[in-house]
Protein backbone atom coordinates (compact mmCIF):
# COMPACT_ATOMS: atom_id res chain seq x y z
CA UNK A 1 0.00 0.00 0.00
CA UNK A 2 1.14 3.43 -0.77
CA UNK A 3 1.25 6.74 0.95
CA UNK A 4 -1.25 7.92 -1.07
CA UNK A 5 -3.43 4.95 -0.47
CA UNK A 6 -3.29 5.10 3.33
CA UNK A 7 -4.24 8.89 3.35
CA UNK A 8 -7.21 8.04 1.40
CA UNK A 9 -8.27 5.23 3.49
CA UNK A 10 -12.38 6.02 4.10
CA UNK A 11 -12.40 8.24 1.04
CA UNK A 12 -14.02 7.66 -2.27
CA UNK A 13 -12.34 7.95 -5.29
CA UNK A 14 -11.68 11.36 -6.86
CA UNK A 15 -15.01 12.19 -9.11
CA UNK A 16 -16.99 10.25 -7.60
CA UNK A 17 -19.94 11.37 -4.99
CA UNK A 18 -19.31 10.49 -1.68
CA UNK A 19 -22.06 8.75 0.17
CA UNK A 20 -24.15 10.34 1.73
CA UNK A 21 -22.85 13.73 0.64
CA UNK A 22 -25.39 16.12 0.26
CA UNK A 23 -28.69 16.81 1.94
CA UNK A 24 -30.36 13.00 0.52
CA UNK A 25 -27.42 11.25 1.73
CA UNK A 26 -26.98 12.70 5.04
CA UNK A 27 -30.50 12.56 6.27
CA UNK A 28 -30.22 8.81 5.12
CA UNK A 29 -27.20 8.15 7.70
CA UNK A 30 -29.20 10.11 9.89
CA UNK A 31 -31.72 7.68 9.31
CA UNK A 32 -29.70 4.65 9.22
CA UNK A 33 -27.98 5.69 12.41
CA UNK A 34 -31.20 5.91 14.17
CA UNK A 35 -32.79 2.57 13.18
CA UNK A 36 -29.11 1.24 14.35
CA UNK A 37 -29.31 3.18 17.73
CA UNK A 38 -33.26 1.62 17.86
CA UNK A 39 -32.00 -2.06 17.43
CA UNK A 40 -28.86 -1.61 19.67
CA UNK A 41 -31.42 -0.57 22.41
CA UNK A 42 -33.64 -3.49 22.20
CA UNK A 43 -30.89 -6.13 21.86
CA UNK A 44 -29.29 -4.41 25.18
CA UNK A 45 -33.07 -4.52 26.93
CA UNK A 46 -33.29 -8.31 25.88
CA UNK A 47 -30.04 -9.10 27.30
CA UNK A 48 -30.56 -7.51 30.33
CA UNK A 49 -33.85 -9.24 30.55
CA UNK A 50 -32.47 -12.70 30.04
CA UNK A 51 -29.37 -11.61 32.84
CA UNK A 52 -32.26 -10.92 35.17
CA UNK A 53 -31.99 -13.99 36.86
CA UNK A 54 -34.13 -12.54 40.09
CA UNK A 55 -36.65 -10.98 37.60
CA UNK A 56 -37.71 -14.03 35.86
CA UNK A 57 -37.72 -16.20 38.99
CA UNK A 58 -40.14 -14.31 40.45
CA UNK A 59 -42.38 -14.17 36.99
CA UNK A 60 -41.85 -18.05 36.68
CA UNK A 61 -43.13 -18.15 40.54
CA UNK A 62 -46.13 -15.99 39.74
CA UNK A 63 -47.21 -17.95 36.94
CA UNK A 64 -46.62 -21.36 39.26
CA UNK A 65 -48.23 -19.93 41.65
CA UNK A 66 -51.28 -18.78 39.26
CA UNK A 67 -51.40 -22.27 38.08
CA UNK A 68 -51.46 -23.72 41.51
CA UNK A 69 -54.06 -21.42 42.74
CA UNK A 70 -56.38 -22.52 39.24
CA UNK A 71 -55.61 -25.96 39.61
CA UNK A 72 -57.03 -25.61 43.63
CA UNK A 73 -60.16 -24.07 42.31
CA UNK A 74 -60.90 -27.21 40.26
CA UNK A 75 -60.33 -29.15 42.33
CA UNK A 76 -61.86 -28.27 44.92
CA UNK A 77 -64.97 -27.38 43.07
CA UNK A 78 -64.75 -31.25 42.01
CA UNK A 79 -64.90 -32.44 45.77
CA UNK A 80 -67.92 -29.94 46.47
CA UNK A 81 -69.52 -30.95 43.29
CA UNK A 82 -68.83 -34.72 44.33
CA UNK A 83 -69.91 -34.26 47.94
CA UNK A 84 -73.39 -32.47 47.00
CA UNK A 85 -73.91 -35.18 44.82
CA UNK A 86 -73.00 -37.61 47.75
CA UNK A 87 -75.75 -36.65 50.19
CA UNK A 88 -78.47 -36.29 47.29
CA UNK A 89 -77.80 -39.80 46.77
CA UNK A 90 -77.75 -40.81 50.34
CA UNK A 91 -80.69 -38.29 51.27
CA UNK A 92 -82.94 -39.93 47.90
CA UNK A 93 -81.88 -43.73 49.60
CA UNK A 94 -82.65 -43.07 53.02
CA UNK A 95 -86.09 -44.06 54.18
CA UNK A 96 -88.39 -41.33 55.50
CA UNK A 97 -88.79 -42.03 59.23
CA UNK A 98 -84.50 -41.88 59.50
CA UNK A 99 -84.80 -38.56 58.08
CA UNK A 100 -87.25 -37.47 60.41
CA UNK A 101 -85.61 -39.17 63.12
CA UNK A 102 -82.63 -37.46 61.70
CA UNK A 103 -84.51 -33.70 61.85
CA UNK A 104 -85.53 -34.69 65.29
CA UNK A 105 -81.89 -35.45 66.51
CA UNK A 106 -80.67 -32.42 64.99
CA UNK A 107 -83.19 -30.59 66.84
CA UNK A 108 -82.28 -32.08 69.97
CA UNK A 109 -79.04 -31.23 69.34
CA UNK A 110 -79.70 -27.60 68.92
CA UNK A 111 -81.46 -27.45 72.65
CA UNK A 112 -79.19 -29.05 74.14
CA UNK A 113 -76.32 -26.90 72.52
CA UNK A 114 -78.24 -24.11 73.75
CA UNK A 115 -78.34 -25.42 77.11
CA UNK A 116 -74.78 -26.16 77.08
CA UNK A 117 -73.94 -22.75 75.68
CA UNK A 118 -75.56 -20.85 77.92
CA UNK A 119 -73.89 -22.73 81.08
CA UNK A 120 -70.69 -22.03 79.55
CA UNK A 121 -71.51 -18.39 79.68
CA UNK A 122 -72.78 -18.54 82.96
CA UNK A 123 -69.23 -20.06 84.33
CA UNK A 124 -67.07 -19.26 81.97
CA UNK A 125 -64.02 -15.98 82.87
CA UNK A 126 -64.28 -12.90 80.24
CA UNK A 127 -60.96 -13.85 78.74
CA UNK A 128 -62.32 -17.05 77.97
CA UNK A 129 -65.69 -15.93 76.82
CA UNK A 130 -64.32 -13.56 74.38
CA UNK A 131 -62.09 -16.19 72.99
CA UNK A 132 -64.80 -18.55 72.22
CA UNK A 133 -67.08 -15.62 71.00
CA UNK A 134 -64.35 -15.63 67.96
CA UNK A 135 -64.51 -18.87 67.45
CA UNK A 136 -68.16 -18.98 67.37
CA UNK A 137 -68.02 -16.05 64.60
CA UNK A 138 -65.67 -17.94 62.64
CA UNK A 139 -68.22 -20.81 62.89
CA UNK A 140 -71.42 -18.15 62.11
CA UNK A 141 -69.35 -17.87 58.64
CA UNK A 142 -69.11 -21.39 58.04
CA UNK A 143 -72.51 -22.21 58.85
CA UNK A 144 -73.18 -24.34 56.33
CA UNK A 145 -70.40 -26.86 55.37
CA UNK A 146 -70.32 -27.08 59.17
CA UNK A 147 -74.72 -28.10 59.09
CA UNK A 148 -74.25 -30.23 55.88
CA UNK A 149 -71.32 -32.71 57.98
CA UNK A 150 -73.13 -32.76 60.88
CA UNK A 151 -76.13 -33.59 59.33
CA UNK A 152 -74.71 -35.94 56.91
CA UNK A 153 -72.82 -38.11 60.07
CA UNK A 154 -76.35 -38.04 62.08
CA UNK A 155 -77.74 -39.71 58.96
CA UNK A 156 -75.00 -41.93 58.36
CA UNK A 157 -74.85 -43.17 62.34
CA UNK A 158 -78.78 -43.83 61.90
CA UNK A 159 -78.52 -45.72 58.96
CA UNK A 160 -75.90 -47.88 60.37
CA UNK A 161 -77.60 -48.06 63.38
CA UNK A 162 -81.45 -48.96 62.09
CA UNK A 163 -79.18 -51.70 59.67
CA UNK A 164 -77.80 -52.88 62.76
CA UNK A 165 -81.21 -53.62 64.12
CA UNK A 166 -82.84 -54.94 61.18
CA UNK A 167 -80.23 -57.82 61.35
Amino acid sequence: MNDDARTNIGTTAPGTPAPGSGANGSAELRAQVERTRDELGQTVEALAAKADIKARAKEKTAAVKDQAAEQAALVSGQVRERAEQAARLLQDKTPGPVLEKAAQAAAQVRESAAKAGQYAVDKTPDPLREKAEQAATVARVNRTPLLAVGAAVIILLLVRRSRGRRR
